[in-house]
């Protein structure tokens, strides 16, 4: 519901110092509440600015008009807004709103982040900040009306029309449809180049619920509307990790018979999301990704550019390229493709690399099975960092919110390479001319030996302890196994998606076979393909497995990050959620998930929920999560952030987040299964 700005950058409510705003961040929240509280008692007004001359408004303060587009950036300043990143915006302030003389002023964004400072500083107003807002926000009789203008570049209209700019406020705030109208008059009025393309944008819960009620009026009124729905299903171009690199350019099909696995060298088109990403040069979909997609994530990891282009594959700008190498940037306007020589490629990619191998650490002393009641942070030196992760959640939610299990032992893995001779084949494969040369058929001997892997004995003490934790399950029960690495889920790398977990059906006897395939997927091709770019040891990559009951049925699951990822002024949470089993970081057939911001944005820090997206797997109007199951996931959220900070030791750190996942059981249950730190 909302591409708003949060926070400063915004329509918002202004604050003096980044004092004020920190101490909003830790006032008492209620989740979800959006009913404006009074304001504070007044302060002293602030020493007077000097009054501008009459009728002279310097363009280094604002305008009165915007006569085109050059005019509009010069007031301009980019900004990262929920589903638009780097867009362009101009605050705007109208005064007397409700008397004779109401005045439009589009404000110099870049040297007034706030309202109230071009208030008094830019007008020469004599006011309190208490008073502004007070006169401001929340009511609907008012002095002044605060808002923002976002161009949307990008957008394509359903006959062609190519840009669109948004009206927004403040989303906690009830703009009525008179008060809309007026802004949305005096804008088209000021801006005469973006005639036809000015909307207004409801921007969160608060604004969307009013804008129903007053669908009638604000229709009769002249206003043109859009939804968040369809302001971001109809963009041509969206951003999702700026950078730049190099590679071939191909369109890849994972499922084309032959077809050879995309490298470091390849900047790749992909048709639709691939389940899996090998580190490449340079990403471009032709399907609209998620920030949280593991596309993305890796793309953040290896500081790798990625973009969804529409059409990418036939567009006239890319398709001349195809085959041939590239330098590929990602920039918040556009893309741009052009030939690149082999020996800036090289020198590029060599850049990137680490000067030095890297040993993962490893602690091979630990030889049990062990409760995940009895790990926590400091077991992932044994049983890696997703087994001790899941271990610390237990000790903070609610008892049933994380499943209970096991956690199974590096040693495990590294003695049964070692009596299978398997660490010398390793080698032996590794040492191969073709092996290192081709990855077609690095890709085909790294199949064979995880045939191998699976294929080999477990040795008979470790198989009698799997079967004894397997025992320790209800009949019936099918069981999860998980990978849990060295090598993944780990400060400044994430490790998404390089690694495979697989369901152990009761019918399928013994765990032993479902524990090697995950021992196996160590040596996936893009797992191998990432710790040799990064120069990591594979001989001293162990791989964990985190064991717990399998969730069948779900209700519904999601991925999220426990930060306000587009302004962190405002404590939020960023949630991806998609209904039933679909994935969200690998989506199928055009799945697309509910995408939603909750910040604490409300006059006293109260959540509001603002929605980007909308799932198109459940019924229009409808969202995969209900509010109550929100709140709760809000709540959890708010522990895990907290918690983690202190395992971490990075209390002090503004930019530290975790990336969860979890799960809406088939009764509705809350359940958290995983938590990382968040790479950007």
């Amino acid at each position: 519901m909302s591409s708003m700005r949060i926070g400063p950058g915004g329509g918002g409510i202004n604050f003096p110092t980044g004092d004020d705003l920190a101490a909003r961040a830790i006032a008492p929240r209620t989740a979800l509440t959006t009913t404006p509280t009074p304001a504070p008692a007044p302060t002293p007004a602030p020493a007077p600015a000097p009054r501008p001359r009459p009728g002279a408004l310097p363009i280094s303060a604002g305008a009165t008009s915007v006569p085109d587009r050059a005019t509009f950036e010069r007031l301009a300043r980019r900004d990262d807004v929920p589903g638009a990143l780097g867009a362009r915006e101009v605050k705007f302030l109208m005064t007397d709103v409700d008397g004779p003389n109401p005045k439009l002023y589009l404000i110099n964004t870049n040297n007034h982040v706030y309202h109230y400072d071009f208030a008094t500083k830019g007008l020469g107003k004599r006011i309190s900040l208490e008073e502004f807002n007070a006169r401001t926000y929340f009511r609907d009789d008012r002095k002044n009306l605060a808002g923002t203008i976002i161009a949307h570049d990008q957008f394509e209209g359903p006959r062609g029309q190519k840009g669109l700019y948004s009206l927004e406020f403040w989303p906690t705030d009830p703009v009525k449809a008179t008060h809309v109208a007026k802004a949305f008059d005096a804008v088209e009025k000021a801006m005469p180049f973006a005639a036809g393309k000015i909307a207004y944008h409801p921007a969160g819960d608060t604004q969307e619920a009013l804008a129903r009620q007053e669908r009638s009026a604000l229709r009769r009124l002249g206003v043109k509307t859009i939804s968040t729905t369809d302001l971001f299903k109809n963009v041509s171009y969206s951003p999702l990790n700026p950078g730049e690199g190099f590679g071939v350019l191909r369109v890849v099909d994972p499922s084309r018979p032959g077809e050879r696995p995309p490298t470091v060298r390849d900047v790749v088109i992909f048709k639709t999301i691939p389940n899996d990403l090998s580190h490449v040069g340079g990403v471009i979909t032709e399907a609209p990704q998620t920030p949280l997609s593991h596309v993305n994530l890796k793309a953040k990891q290896n500081d790798t550019p990625n973009a969804y282009v529409k059409n990418a594959s036939t567009d006239p700008r890319i398709a001349p390229f195809i085959g041939k190498l590239v330098k590929y940037e990602v920039g918040p306007d556009g893309f741009k493709i052009r030939e690149a020589t082999q020996r800036e490629a090289d020198a590029y990619l060599e850049k990137m690399r680490p000067p030095r191998p890297q040993r993962p650490v490893r602690d091979l002393s630990e030889r049990e099975i062990v409760d995940l009641d009895d790990l926590g942070n400091r077991s992932s030196r044994a049983f890696g960092a997703k087994a001790a992760n899941v271990a610390e959640l237990r000790k903070i939610l609610p008892q049933g919110t994380v499943p209970d299990g096991y956690g199974v032992p590096f040693h495990f893995y590294d003695k049964f390479m070692k009596e299978n001779g398997l660490y010398d084949e390793a080698k032996r494969m590794m040492a191969d001319p073709r092996f290192k040369s081709d990855p077609a058929a690095r890709e085909q001997a790294l199949t064979a030996f995880r045939r191998r892997i699976r294929d080999a004995d477990i040795p008979p003490d470790l198989a009698g302890k799997l079967r004894d934790m397997q025992a320790s399950f209800p009949p019936g029960q099918p069981i999860r196994a998980r990978s849990s690495t060295n090598n993944e889920d780990l400060p400044g790398f994430n490790g998404a998606g390089l690694y495979d977990s697989y369901t152990h059906r009761p019918d399928e006897g013994n765990i032993d076979r479902t524990v090697k395939q995950v021992w196996a997927s160590l040596w996936n091709f893009r797992a191998f393909e990432e710790r040799e770019f990064y120069k990591v040891d594979h001989m001293t990559t162990a791989m964990g497995v985190l064991i717990h009951p399998n969730f069948d049925d779900e209700g519904a699951n999601g991925v999220a990050v426990t930060k306000n990822i587009y302004d962190p002024n405002w404590p939020g949470f960023y949630v991806n959620v998609q209904a039933g089993e679909e994935l969200v970081t690998n989506p199928e057939g055009g799945a697309v998930p509910d995408e939603f911001l909750v910040s604490a944005i409300g006059p006293r820090g109260e959540y509001e929920t603002q929605y980007i997206r909308h799932s198109n797997q459940v019924r229009s109007g409808r969202t995969v999560l209900t509010k109550p199951q929100v709140a709760e996931l809000t709540k959890a959220m708010e522990k895990i952030q907290s918690h983690f900070k202190q395992v971490y030791g990075r209390q002090a750190d503004k930019g530290f987040a975790m990336d969860i996942e979890f799960k809406i059981d088939r009764n509705g249950k809350l359940v958290v299964k995983q938590a990382r730190p968040w790479v950007e």
